[in-house]
Parts: C-alpha cells; structure tokens; sequence
C-alpha cells in the first residue's frame, strides 16, 4: 500500500499522559524511522476497556490519509498468549494486539492481509512481558513507515481467526414503533455515545421522542444551541451514532446515566414505518 509522505503514524491507547509511556513509544518510533509524521488520536481510552478503544480507532479512522500506520494499544492481556498483529486493509494498517480492538476496524475496512509480528528484526531487544507498546507494537509501525513490508513482519495469518468484541446491536420494534439501544460511553463532556446509528433515523428526527432513564426528550435536535443552557438534548453525533447532551452541561451527571444503560427511541403516532419497509 502507498504510504503518505512523509508516512503517517496514527497512536492510540489507554495510557494517559501522566506517566512517560506515550513519550517513550514516540522515541522509539523516531530512533526507527525519524521521517515519520506522528499524530496522536487518543490516550484517554478508559482504562483496559477495549470495547472503548474499537469504538474511538473506528471513529478515527476514515479521516486519515489512505495508507497511514495505525498503532492502537489497549491490552489487558499483555504478555499472555495473545498475538500482537498487524492487518492491512484498503484504507491503512492497523497494528495492535489481537484481542478485539480492530473488531469494527474489520468491517469498516476491507481486509487484504493480517500478520503475525513475531520477527525479532522489528520488535526491540529482549522485548519484556508488560510494554508491547514500546517493544513489539511501535517499532513494527515504525519500519513499515521506514520502508518494510508487513509481510517481512511475520506470518500471514487468517483474518477470520482474529479475535472479535461483541457490541450491543439496537433492536428494532415490530413496524418500526421504536429503535431501542444504550449507551456506549460517555465523552469528556459527559456526552452520551449510544449504539444507535444515526442512519436508522436519517431524514426524519421529527418523527422520535427518545426516553433515556427519567428524561423524556420530544425532538432529535440538529445541534447543541437548539436548546437552552443546561437543558438536555439528543442529536446526531459527529461518530454517526445518537448522542444526548446537556447544553454547557454533563449529560452523564445530569441524568445519571453510564455505559450499559438503555435508551429508547418511539415513533410519533402516524410516523412511516422503519426505514426500508
């Protein structure tokens, strides 16, 4: 695949910015291929939580250039027989280990090849059991941007056999009567992330009233100024799936919702039936 130029390096990962871990995985990228164009998603994954970091690196990704190196590390299992790998799709390579962070990478990208990083010739030195990030995973990334292929990274393997995350899928009502779902993650806003895509409602918002928890919400507004300071809203996300908010507020605090709580979509009486039929 064609590389950016200068090669591009997409990081994300659960390791904050207190402790020197990031630092240290961009000196290891520089000292391999000092060329190479480092940007940063993300190091606010809530920790370990690899549902989260599938969620965020699928969200980032269609906005990069064709070709960039994504590394995505939220590994929980680190030093265990999980494999760290490496897939190339149409849009870029992902490298992270194999544990369910690329499950959504999977199906928004498709597959051309996945590889088992076990030659020693890309990780560091005597790689230790608990940073891959900086042993294995960042130095694989750093010499395919300094020119190797992922094939010289180790054995092909079966994308098939890679490890997938379960993710809540809305459950659709008979008719089209209501789309119901829950919350995915709350953002530093206190955001509400919801598995309801966005498309399910593309085109008709007027025809929903969304109840999460307590709070019953008339309308899917267009944007946050639609509704006044600290009242709550939902709307169509930036991520493509249904958000709801309070305006200069947490919606999180304000309605005492977190990850797992369920929201639910009625359709107004006399609204067409769901989208398709």
């Amino acid at each position: 695949m064609h590389l950016p130029s200068p090669p591009v390096i997409a990081l994300l990962t659960d390791f904050g910015l207190r402790d020197p871990y990031v630092g240290i995985m961009k000196g290891v990228i520089a000292s391999i291929s000092p060329q190479a164009n480092v940007i940063d998603i993300t190091h606010a994954v809530i920790p370990q939580n690899i549902r989260h970091g599938a969620l965020l690196l699928a969200a980032s990704s269609p906005w990069f250039a064709e070709g960039t190196i994504f590394v995505a590390v939220v590994d929980p299992g680190v030093g265990s027989s999980r494999r760290p790998i490496a897939l190339e799709t149409d849009r870029g390579t992902f490298i992270a280990p194999d544990n369910g962070v690329l499950s959504i990478v999977m199906r928004q990208h498709a597959p051309v090849s996945c590889h088992h990083i076990t030659n020693p010739e890309v990780m560091l030195p005597s790689p230790g059991a608990t940073f891959h990030g900086r042993d294995i995973f960042s130095p694989a990334a750093a010499h395919l941007a300094a020119g190797r292929t992922i094939g010289e990274l180790g054995p092909k393997i079966d994308p098939g056999s890679c490890t997938r995350t379960g993710f809540p899928e809305p459950h659709i009502g008979r008719q089209g009567s209501h789309i119901r779902g829950e919350v995915l993650y709350s953002d530093i806003y206190g955001n509400l992330v919801t598995s309801i895509e966005c498309s399910l409602i593309e085109g008709h918002p007027e025809q929903w009233q969304v109840e999460a928890g307590t709070q019953v919400l008339q309308n899917i507004r267009r944007t946050y100024s639609d509704v006044a300071e600290g009242e709550p809203l939902a709307y169509c996300g930036s991520s493509g799936y249904l958000e709801i908010a309070v305006r200069n507020g947490s919606a999180a605090a304000q309605l005492d919702l977190d990850a797992g709580d369920a929201v639910t979509l009625l359709r107004r009486e006399g609204g067409m039936n769901s989208p398709g039929h």
